[in-house]
């Protein structure tokens, strides 16, 4: 890299830190730092639930898929997503902000304990806050490996450059902090991702080449499944992605939970939807065309940083790169944000009592603490990546398969059609997930990508929905909380 690409990064990361820093002026009390007070506007609520939704992963773990599979990428991620956020529109999205109307809550599982029980929001919320440690160590090692290939820093240097950043304004400016740079970051890497597709149509002899590329890759890769990613690893990854992006992922909850209204939810959640079915068709493109580029590759996850380096001149380079920190640090920063609130209002209280009595000032400060320790800890998994099967294990296998007994008590109990599985039902899915992964990976290995995503969330799926068939919880409370979640409530001051 030049110094002028150095200068495009060091700017890049000032700006973000300038941002955190505003936007702590509008920071008042936990109600701020959680939700924006409940007033984001849908536009942003939407780009910030975009660029929330994956990271710079994507230009590594992701662009060896596609230089490996090739089309099918779009299809099971992108599309997958598409489809997950417009039937989350209606179902899901408009009922995160009614639970903040009516509840008056500012974490994604403060709902839990009016809806299960205490036990079943704390297992839920302990398992998650684990789970997110691991998911985001990923975001930082892939980072970190990006650095690594163009500029040569060593990993460990790329973890606390990249987390360090976001370690400040995350823990300054909230949730509204994350949101303003996930709007400087999505215009960042719209103009980088542009700049890439541009050079590689220029590399390939023009415009013609969107549609003549796919002759010439290797067989199977504009086929819309291939490889391992095969109709089952698709549908799987489909029941996934609806339950991730519709909030079991809590940091893309905080989005919906923020919006002023259910209507303003819905048109953010199409919103998003839209951008993941358009933007990634010019995103992956450069990673398609890379065996083309870059043949015969060792390394295919490094094929995004190579076909840059090869092919923009110095300036750009940092661009794309700046382009690339932005999908980590507007995930991982948001991420924080939603541990963060889980961590003060649904695991706090329970293991301190004075933690229902705290004042707005320290619920501020214990949100702050929280997220600086979050980051801190997942600084420290990003640096053991390895151990886990890399950044592609930890991508796929880890938090695809465990994010399902995590999300389907919690997206499915806000729904009238499951109204009679109670806390019995909500533990038992979970641990039936849990237990299930758990044999998959260390009891009979060697069973394939798709039996070991596919497996735990089905089977959650199938002890939720069984047991509360065969054993109905009876809550009064509940009921009433879900069927009010089908029209707008009057705003009400968080709950202490």
């Amino acid at each position: 890299m030049s110094v002028l690409d150095w200068l495009v990064i060091c700017g890049y990361f000032v700006v973000m830190i300038a941002i955190g820093v505003w936007a702590k002026s509008r920071i008042r009390d936990a109600r701020d730092f959680f939700t924006a007070g409940g007033k984001m506007p849908w536009w942003l609520s939407g780009i910030s639930h975009h660029m929330s939704g994956y990271s710079s992963a994507v230009f590594v773990g992701y662009a060896a898929i596609a230089y490996t599979a090739g089309f099918t990428l779009y299809v099971w991620w992108a599309i997958g997503i598409t489809f997950a956020m417009v039937v989350g529109s209606f179902l899901f999205a408009p009922r995160w902000p009614r639970l903040r109307q009516r509840l008056g809550i500012i974490s994604p599982l403060e709902y839990l304990a009016t809806r299960y029980n205490v036990p079943a929001q704390q297992v839920l919320a302990w398992s998650g806050t684990a789970l997110k440690v691991f998911d985001v160590g990923a975001k930082w090692a892939a980072t970190a490996l990006l650095l690594q290939v163009f500029a040569g820093v060593p990993i460990a240097w790329g973890v606390l450059l990249t987390g360090g950043v976001t370690l400040v304004y995350s823990t300054i400016g909230g949730l509204w902090a994350d949101a303003l740079t996930d709007l400087g970051q999505f215009i960042i890497q719209l103009v980088a991702g542009i700049t890439m597709f541009v050079a590689v149509l220029a590399q390939l002899g023009g415009v013609s080449a969107i549609w003549t590329l796919w002759d010439k890759l290797p067989e199977g890769h504009g086929q819309p499944f291939n490889d391992k990613y095969t109709v089952g690893f698709v549908m799987v990854y489909l029941l996934i992605n609806t339950l991730s992006y519709n909030g079991g992922t809590w940091n893309l909850a905080q989005r919906f939970i923020a919006a002023p209204t259910g209507g303003s939810a819905r048109r953010a959640a199409l919103f998003s939807a839209s951008l993941y079915l358009f933007w990634p068709l010019v995103l992956f493109f450069p990673m398609w065309a890379a065996p083309l580029l870059l043949p015969g590759l060792a390394e295919p996850d490094q094929s995004y940083a190579l076909l840059t380096q090869q092919l923009l001149p110095g300036g750009l380079i940092g661009l794309v790169l700046a382009g690339m920190f932005a999908h980590t640090m507007a995930m991982t920063s948001s991420d924080a944000n939603a541990i963060s609130s889980v961590v003060v209002r649904d695991i706090l209280p329970a293991v301190w009592k004075g933690a229902r009595a705290l004042s707005s000032k320290a619920e501020l400060m214990a949100g702050r603490v929280s997220t600086f320790l979050f980051i801190a800890l997942s600084m420290g998994i990003a640096l053991g990546a390895d151990n886990f099967g890399g950044v592609l294990g930890l991508l796929i296998l880890w938090f695809g398969a465990l994010v399902g007994p995590i999300a389907i008590p919690m997206l499915l109990g806000m729904l009238p059609w499951f109204r009679r599985c109670g806390p019995a039902a909500a533990i038992g899915s979970w641990a039936t997930g849990l237990v299930v992964f758990a044999l998959l990976k260390y009891v009979f290995p060697g069973q394939g990508q798709t039996v070991e995503v596919a497996t735990p969330v089905l089977s959650s799926l199938v002890v939720f929905v069984l047991v509360g068939l065969i054993a109905p919880a009876r809550n009064a409370e509940a009921d009433a909380l879900i069927d009010s979640l089908d029209a707008e409530q009057p705003e009400v001051a968080p709950a202490k």
